[in-house]
């Protein structure tokens, strides 16, 4: 018997109750189908453009840069702009993720990586599961698709986010992320990443890669 189940057997004991009683299961269900739901800002409760331009604002706050494109096809030609501009190597590590893999890669000058990072990488590129307006915040699901390694090692993170994902808030992203998985298959782990790393010391003095990337590119996909 591992600890958790010791404990549970504990308060099952102190309780009177086996834990397998009909009725006692049905009404922890009912409960939890019936959860109220909380309060969402109305900052987040907007559509359309309003959501988009909120979404590159509060982004932008968090130190992000944004760039908007129109087709998917047109990412790696700003993806390699974005590094040329910044004076970093024409390298990229990514994932299996079909939708970056996809991409005519093949038409910039950019030595493409695949697979998790080791830490030796300086610049990394993944694609979102969704983006949140109210925050500016992207969320991305683990997995060979979109290591995790590549939210904390690089140095410079370039995320892929499909216009149609952002959503303005929170919640409504829980949502996709339980509906696209599904009961008992969801991702290992899901980061919310809302602009560069940073720290400030006591004397508030801002430091950017503190415990993950210097820069962190969103690159938004109209189509």
């Amino acid at each position: 018997m591992s600890a958790r189940d010791e404990i549970l057997a504990n308060i099952r004991r102190s309780l009177g109750v086996k834990g397998n009683e009909t009725i006692r299961r049905q009404i922890a269900m009912d409960r939890l189908e019936r959860a109220p739901k909380g309060v969402i800002p109305a900052r987040g409760q907007i559509s359309g453009e309003e959501r988009l331009a909120l979404f590159r604002r509060q982004a932008e706050a968090a130190l992000a840069t944004v760039t908007e494109v129109s087709s998917a096809a047109e990412v790696p030609q700003v993806v390699a702009g974005f590094l040329r501009d910044h004076n970093l190597p024409a390298t990229l590590r990514m994932g299996q993720d079909q939708r970056l893999t996809g991409m005519p890669w093949s038409e910039t000058s950019l030595e493409i990586s695949q697979g998790p990072s080791q830490g030796g990488d300086i610049n990394a590129v993944s694609h979102a599961f969704g983006g949140v307006a109210e925050t500016g915040s992207l969320v991305m699901v683990s997995g060979p698709e979109n290591p995790s390694t590549l939210n904390f090692l690089p140095d410079n993170h370039i995320i892929v986010v499909s216009a149609k994902d952002i959503a303005g808030d929170y919640e409504t992203v829980w949502n996709k992320v339980r509906f696209a998985f599904g009961k008992g298959g969801m991702p290992r782990t899901v980061n919310w990443i809302t602009g560069p790393s940073r720290s400030g010391d006591i004397e508030q003095t801002l430091l950017l890669g503190a415990h993950g990337p210097r820069r962190v590119h969103v690159v938004v996909v109209r189509d």
